[in-house]
């Protein structure tokens, strides 16, 4: 049976008294099987200091303060996810799932429960890097494949059941919903809601990540959002139910 560990990631270049505090530990759950990135985090990680591998019934996740993301690699998020937040109790840090499981429905469940998802082979050890600080901030970071599979569950979940009149209502008032926001915002939130996080919009739209967290925070605002996962399912026309 496997035991939990921390892996400690000193930096080279400055004294851990002055650098560890300002870099994340990140708690590695495997539903099953071992986690499939040995290598990651890198020693001179600037973000992630130490990462804490934890198997079921990941009873080290209780401890406040023990951990600042989870990441939790499993087959079936269906399962999985509910377990990893019961183990958690009252204990509230961010989580991204890692998966084989591409499905429209199991993404949206997911990223209901307020967690990132990146699909097995649809990401690189860069791409979690990313996830892992996009948690931090209150992102919700989904790979490639995983947006794609939300935006089709929530278009296809808009127009089921109902007549056109319905429908044109619905789109009528999500109008109204984005004409709330500024050009720059609505250029910010298409960008948001494919996955990305504020430094990649930034550099997609030539902004200071600052600029773009200030636009993020206003936005949040306007829609009446608790946070990207909210905004985003705003924007997308579906209704939020967000794990607090």
């Amino acid at each position: 049976m496997r035991t939990s560990r921390f892996v400690d990631h000193p930096s080279p270049s400055a004294p851990s008294s002055s650098s560890s505090p300002s870099r994340l530990c990140v708690a590695l759950a495997c539903a099953e099987g071992e986690w499939p990135h040995q290598g990651w985090p890198d020693a001179e990680d600037p973000h992630v200091g130490r990462a804490l591998h934890v198997a079921p019934p990941y009873r080290e996740l209780r401890e406040e303060g023990a951990v600042d993301v989870v990441v939790l690699r499993c087959e079936e998020p269906a399962s999985a996810f509910p377990v990893l937040l019961g183990a958690m109790g009252a204990v509230s840090v961010p989580v991204i799932v890692v998966s084989p499981r591409r499905d429209t429905e199991t993404v949206i469940e997911v990223f209901r429960g307020g967690a990132g998802y990146l699909v097995e082979g649809d990401y690189c050890t860069c791409m979690l890097a990313s996830a892992v600080m996009a948690a931090t901030v209150g992102h919700t970071y989904l790979s490639p494949v995983a947006c794609a599979a939300l935006r089709e569950g929530v278009q296809k979940a808009s127009g089921a059941g109902t007549g056109a009149g319905v429908a044109a209502v619905a789109g009528d008032a999500m109008e109204r919903l984005r004409s709330l926001l500024s050009p720059r915002e609505r250029q910010i939130m298409e960008l948001l809601s494919t996955g990305l996080g504020a430094q990649e919009i930034g550099l997609r739209l030539r902004l200071s990540e600052k600029t773009v967290r200030n636009n993020l925070s206003n936005i949040y605002a306007k829609l009446d959002a608790r946070g990207s996962t909210d905004a985003v399912l705003r924007w997308l026309g579906a209704t939020p139910a967000v794990r607090i």
